[in-house]
């Protein structure tokens, strides 16, 4: 499905080209990444070096891609992912590092010093058989990638992997850090980053995932909220029971139940900003076991899900309040376990603007820089973008005039040539971001166009 394309923002600080100052430009159009000098045998303009590069390597790219599709792993399990991961940085000379449980990876590209971009990509798969006919599918049964995180990865390493070559020639205007997190899916894996020091002397974060509605060769880009949090409720009320001949005798446990279920939902949404989408949805309702009598013991469970940080921060205490107010109306006793799950991700206006300079270089067409829409599905890159600027994109992956395979269904699978479209978006989002940031190491040599 073509998305619309998005409506240029006025040029004010935040959103202005992120095109740095004193780049020679191989093009005059906004938009356009500098050329970094580089050695006589190599040519200066990036599309061309990234052309080059992927026509050597795509093959191998997609054969990465295609192995981890084969063996699928779950959060906190993904040992063999992680050592093949380690096993391509090291060849290429760098020094990666695993996380504390064994498994994800944070590795740096570049100098010891100056401003650093990171890239992060999620490498846990899901409890989901692979119901593709074709010679990748999963060799374990009951797991697939089936969310794409094989293709980030993928991408993050064919990035990282050229950055590394620019870093060796001397074109690297700063420092790149890789992050191959696990357990996206569980959630959690963020806070492993985190606390290993993944965002340590970071200046901006980007990331990719795979959207099937968009095509190969599109990048979809949101400033603001793009996914939801998403956490979990438990209700618990309790009464003395009774017969149902006698319910004004007892508490009538099940009719409390009932209005909680309803009642809370509609609450909720008149004691929040409408704009913040927060909204309580049931999944699952229990009480009693026979027809003609009350039950003592009941339990509703469901998610709450919401675009808005604040209201999010404020959900728990919120819902206790008028849970309380609701159950007591009943005379019954009501409790609730709040199980947090994921922030909202809330991209940063700044580093969408780079997201939008990156992709109308490398896509080289300005309609193919569209409006992602918002999803109330919750991704745990919201909790780096708690910490620092940074933006999460949308990666077309639908072969033009093609179906649409769905995420998180058996069937789910991308059009490969999608993963040379996204390395060429994140190199130009890391170099553009870089060259943006204050006290970036300029490559010597570099001409200033507007000298």
């Amino acid at each position: 499905m073509q998305g619309r394309p998005e409506e240029p923002p006025e040029q004010t600080d935040t959103t202005r080209s992120a095109t740095p100052e004193g780049a020679h430009m191989t093009q005059t159009h906004p938009g356009v990444m500098p050329s970094l000098d580089s050695p006589a045998d190599e040519d200066p303009d990036l599309r061309k070096q990234l052309a080059a590069y992927l026509d050597l390597n795509a093959d191998d790219l997609i054969g990465f891609r295609r192995d981890l599709h084969m063996h699928p792993e779950l959060g906190y399990t993904e040992f063999r992912t992680t050592e093949r991961l380690v096993e391509r940085l090291k060849e290429a000379g760098l020094e990666p590092r695993v996380l504390p449980k064994g498994t994800g990876v944070i590795c740096d590209i570049g100098p010891d010093c100056g401003p650093m971009v990171a890239l992060r990509a999620d490498i846990d798969a899901l409890p989901l058989p692979d119901e593709k006919d074709v010679p990748y599918a999963s060799t374990v049964p009951g797991l697939s990638h089936a969310c794409g995180h094989d293709v980030h990865t993928t991408v993050v390493l064919g990035a990282g992997l050229f950055l590394a070559r620019q870093a060796a020639l001397g074109l690297l205007p700063g420092r790149v850090r890789l992050l191959f997190q696990p357990a996206e899916e569980n959630p959690g894996g963020a806070l492993d980053i985190l606390a290993a020091g993944g965002l340590v002397g970071v200046n901006r974060i980007f990331g990719l995932h795979c959207e099937p509605k968009f095509e190969v060769g599109q990048l979809g880009v949101r400033t603001g909220p793009i996914t939801a949090a998403c956490d979990k409720v438990y209700v618990k009320v309790n009464g003395p029971g009774g017969h149902t001949a006698r319910p004004h005798l007892t508490a009538d446990l099940v009719y409390a139940l009932a209005k909680i279920v309803t009642e809370l939902p509609a609450a909720l949404s008149r004691r929040v900003d409408p704009r913040s989408s927060l909204s309580l949805v049931w999944g699952r309702m229990n009480a009693g076991s026979v027809a003609n009598a009350i039950p003592d013991q009941g339990l509703a469970e469901g998610t709450v899900r919401c675009l808005d940080d604040e209201a999010w921060h404020r959900a728990p205490e919120l819902m206790r309040a008028l849970l309380h107010s609701v159950a007591g109306a009943y005379e019954v006793e009501a409790s609730l376990e709040y199980v947090r799950g994921v922030p909202p991700t809330v991209n940063d206006q700044a580093s969408v603007q780079m997201f939008k300079d990156a992709g109308a270089l490398v896509l080289e067409q300005p309609d193919k820089v569209v409006t992602a829409p918002q999803s109330l599905g919750g991704d745990d890159f919201g909790y780096y973008l708690e910490s620092i600027p940074g933006a999460y994109g949308r990666l077309g992956v639908r072969t033009p005039g093609g179906p649409e395979y769905d995420l998180h269904r058996g069937d789910f699978d991308v059009d490969e040539s999608c993963i040379p479209v996204g390395v060429k978006i994140l190199v130009a989002t890391v170099l553009t971001a870089l060259c943006e940031l204050p006290g970036s190491a300029v490559p010597t040599g570099l001409e200033d166009s507007r000298a």
